[in-house]
């Protein structure tokens, strides 16, 4: 795999924890309340998996304080407490709050890829919370080479020196971010030694995902026609809904479950196959895959999870990035929607979007370059 590719894969998991786009839900209607109502402060809250989170908080009857920028649908949460504040270079304004005596029974961050911010915020509110959840990736593991692999296995690792040198998001690298990722964890549980839970969530999808990595699909198969399918259909995948990951995140500060989890999905293996084909169920347009190998698209310049989104082969060093064990999870509470749900509330999403934005996604193959690499692979296929 190519730095390229490399670097999409663990900065998309990046983009999705603090993505920008709003997302629009009345499914927290029949939620019931809490045994406990629990002060949270969110350090973040607007992102993606940001809104659904707090969203399920609120029905819940807990009481929500979000600290951010305040640049991030600026439109969301208006009757919601706020601390405006930037973790690269002031959180004076979280200090002052603090300092005033104000506390919280727990603190959800959902932003940090730095050491130095969760180091920061960690550390100041480790007198002023009982519970810290820190919002990490399956990037921060130190190899994706053996399938099933649970929360014990080692985690990337990053030198003083090095870690220092990362001063903002754009020193973060397709190298680096895994390693970054880990140190934060360790952050946060230096600051809450026995009071910390960390999440490392796989690829975060669904309505709001601006990076549109698996909207190209439902998307490409709701358009119909011959659809490009990569590699072998039992090629596993793994991916979240964003609204599934949020929800869970109350459910265990709720339960104050401490310790180490794998927030992916779905709830038992899926291969590529039953993925697309469960997404064709939510159309009745005419269409038809055609599977192309792994070699092939390669040979053509179609690249795994920037082209042909969601799938990567699972092969050498990548053999178990698509099956990570979620046994820990699914015993503590982490639940799915239907792969339907998801597919059906993503095309609604992407639909809502402005047209030029749609006119460029930011994932997943070009319409005129699926159909050249299909005529190239059929005509390949007639020759042998």
């Amino acid at each position: 795999m190519s730095t390229n590719r490399r670097e999409f894969i663990q900065l998309s998991a990046l983009a999705g924890a603090v993505g920008i786009a709003p997302i629009v839900s009345g499914e927290d209607a029949d939620v019931g309340p809490a045994e406990t109502r629990l002060k949270i402060l969110v350090l973040g809250g607007t992102g993606l998996i940001g809104p659904p989170m707090v969203r399920y908080a609120l029905a819940r009857g807990h009481e929500v304080t979000l600290f951010n920028r305040g640049k991030t649908n600026t439109q969301l949460f208006p009757e919601l407490a706020k601390i405006r504040g930037d973790r690269n270079d002031d959180i004076s304004a979280l200090s002052a709050a603090v300092d005033a005596g104000r506390s919280w029974d727990v603190v959800i961050d959902n932003t940090a890829s730095i050491p130095r911010w969760v180091e920061e915020s960690a550390q100041l509110l480790a007198n002023s919370a009982d519970l810290y959840l820190y919002t990490s990736s399956i990037s921060a593991y130190a190899d994706h080479s053996t399938p099933n692999a649970d929360e014990t296995a080692p985690v990337g690792t990053i030198s003083d020196e090095e870690a220092a040198a990362v001063t903002t998001n754009r020193d973060i690298t397709g190298e680096n971010y895994g390693p970054l990722k880990a140190r934060c964890e360790k952050a946060a549980q230096n600051a809450f030694p026995g009071h910390c839970i960390v999440v490392r969530p796989g690829l975060i999808v669904g309505p709001g995902d601006y990076s549109d990595r698996f909207t190209y699909w439902p998307v490409r198969i709701h358009r119909g026609g011959e659809v490009m399918a990569p590699g072998n259909p039992t090629d596993p995948v793994q991916f979240i809904d964003c609204r599934d990951l949020g929800e869970w995140y109350i459910r265990l500060v709720e339960d104050k479950a401490v310790g180490v989890y794998n927030g992916t999905g779905p709830a038992a293996p899926m291969s590529i196959a039953e993925m697309l084909y469960g997404i064709r169920a939510t159309t009745a347009v005419p269409l038809s895959f055609t599977w192309v190998p792994a070699d092939f698209l390669k040979e053509h310049e179609v690249e795994e999870w920037v082209h042909m989104t969601v799938w990567v082969p699972p092969e050498g060093e990548y053999a178990g990035f698509s099956s990570a064990s979620i046994g820990r999870a699914l015993d503590n509470g982490l639940t799915f929607r239907p792969l339907a749900s998801t597919a059906e509330d993503t095309v609604e999403y992407w639909q809502s979007l402005a047209e030029d934005r749609r006119a460029k996604p930011r994932a997943g193959l070009d319409p005129d370059k699926e159909t050249e690499v299909l005529a190239a692979w059929h005509a390949a296929q007639q020759k042998s």
